[in-house]
């Protein structure tokens, strides 16, 4: 019979041999680059349709205008999710459509639209025709008002580029013009088409342009919409939340005019949603692993095949090993305590949304508030279950009021104070004040200072950028992570706080 040490050599040894194989696999059968090295941004953008059956079921058909790029993006692989539905290509005045087909419906359904891109140089929007300006329908007041309007933004403005951040401001939520306070209200409050409506009475050409705005691991993203003219010489973009003038570096164009992008018969409350992730790999490898992707199926051990929102969500979960290991290394080898096994991670995982330095202020507020208050409510003698729950709504308050302050003095960061773990705040808090009461101040500081060290060289290992490559593209590394800390798990030596500690003995020798 093998001694369990031997066991557990055998089974780490296999989990560490089986990921270092799959990794090897991946990096030369499927082009995976072991290495970040020169790369680019490549994001993958999954737009989802979501719709309901009527009451009477019947023939569905939805279409979906698919993006054409603009401004130097690139699509490098579209893939299509059907569900049951009969799917077609269709070309139509330019434009290419999605079209899904079937029978009946009779649950809700999504539709998934998955495409990849990325932008090797960035490009100004290409010209092109001008088209002629359609007069917006007006009533009586409707016409006098924005004539008004139109007038007074001509004597404050000296070109058609003027003339629009003049509107844009108009029309804003701050404006006091009451001439724009009256479109707008004769409009439902909409800004897009007032604003659309007063550049042709004004016959300045102007077109709605929709795309997304990139955000790593954003859900839910609805489409945007900017505003672009023509000032007789050229294209102009401007933002009409801000009249800001050019089209944002982290704007993927989807439609540049203003036709339906949506539209669906046969089926109701449908909604159109985007999700997004961004990686940064090699254009050549992300298009060989897609040419591959049908070939190599069974061996693609990769996440790439999975919904962008489960992408984001596995991006940092995939972190998560490589902090459990740090937090190994620190408590079994060098022998550092901590307040708890997970707590540190935890720290660390906050830390990842709220910057290090930010994150460490917010920590140290929040625990030696709550522990103030915590040493309070001690003297009022309250049973365990009372004491935590008062504590809990204590660290929320805590975090409100923190997060409103901040605002009010411009410190925008300090709002990711939502992203500590408040359950685990509170239970350290508590942990931490039993600790001041049975083992001293001394104590609490060393398990406190031992859990934000380790959560400090966890968010390190995290935030490192080969190694968010190598857990995000080579998943199966935490097999060899696993074997590690199962090797780790049997060791029986000295610490290196230990041998600090005796180190006297050493001297007497």
């Amino acid at each position: 019979m093998l001694s369990t040490r031997k066991r557990i050599e055998l089974i780490a040894g296999a989990l560490i041999l089986a990921g270092v194989g799959l990794m090897l696999y991946k990096v030369f059968a499927l082009g995976f680059p072991l290495l970040p090295g020169a790369s680019r941004d490549v994001w993958t953008v999954e737009s989802k349709v979501s719709f309901r059956p009527l009451r009477k079921p019947g023939p569905v058909e939805i279409e979906l205008k698919l993006p054409e790029p603009k401004a130097g993006w690139q699509i490098l692989d579209e893939h299509f999710a059907s569900s049951g539905f009969g799917f077609t290509l269709q070309q139509r005045d330019d434009a290419r459509w999605a079209v899904w087909t079937r029978q009946s419906l009779e649950e809700t359904t999504t539709l998934y639209y998955k495409a990849q891109i990325y932008q090797p140089r960035r490009e100004p929007l290409r010209q092109n025709s001008v088209p002629a300006i359609q007069q917006p329908m007006l009533e009586k007041d409707q016409a006098t008002a924005m004539d008004r309007l139109i007038a007074n933004l001509r004597s404050r403005s000296s070109s058609p580029g003027s003339f629009t951040g003049q509107l844009i401001q108009a029309l804003g939520e701050d404006s006091s013009d009451a001439d724009a306070a009256f479109l707008l209200s004769t409009w439902d409050d909409e800004q897009q088409p007032v604003l659309l409506a007063v550049l042709a009475r004004a016959k300045i050409p102007a077109r709605a342009i929709r795309g997304i705005r990139l955000e790593d691991g954003r859900r839910r993203q609805r489409l945007s919409s900017l505003i672009e003219i023509h000032n007789g010489r050229e294209w102009v973009v401007f933002d009409p939340a801000t009249a800001q003038r050019g089209l944002p570096a982290n704007y993927f164009i989807w439609q540049r005019n203003g036709d339906n992008i949506l539209n669906v018969v046969g089926a109701q409350d449908s909604q159109l949603e985007f999700a997004l992730v961004s990686n940064s790999l090699p254009a050549k490898t992300v298009a060989v692993m897609d040419e591959r992707v049908e070939r190599f199926a069974l061996l693609d051990f990769s996440i790439y095949s999975l919904p962008v929102e489960q992408q984001g969500v596995f991006k940092g979960l995939l972190a998560i090993p490589v902090a459990a290991l740090v937090v190994v290394i620190m408590r079994l080898l060098v022998g550092l305590k901590t307040s708890g096994t997970f707590m540190p991670i935890l720290i660390a995982l906050a830390f990842m949304q709220t910057t290090l330095w930010v994150g460490l202020a917010m920590f140290l507020i929040l625990v030696s508030v709550g522990l103030w208050i915590r040493s309070w409510l001690s003297h009022m003698n309250l049973l365990l279950v009372s004491r935590i729950s008062a504590v809990v709504i204590v660290v929320i308050f805590l975090m409100a009021a923190l997060a409103i302050g901040s605002y009010k003095l411009g410190f925008d960061q300090v709002l990711t104070v939502t992203f500590f773990p408040t359950i685990i705040l509170s239970w350290t808090i508590e942990r931490m004040s039993i600790l001041w009461e049975e083992e001293g101040p001394h104590e609490v500081l060393v398990q406190g200072g031992g859990s934000l060290l380790v959560a400090v060289l966890a968010y390190l290992a995290m935030s490192n950028s080969l190694v968010s490559h190598l857990t995000f593209n080579f998943p199966e590394i935490m097999l060899s992570l696993l074997g590690i800390i199962l090797l780790l798990g049997k060791y029986t030596g000295y610490r290196l706080s230990e041998l600090y500690r005796f180190r006297a003995l050493g001297d007497e020798r």
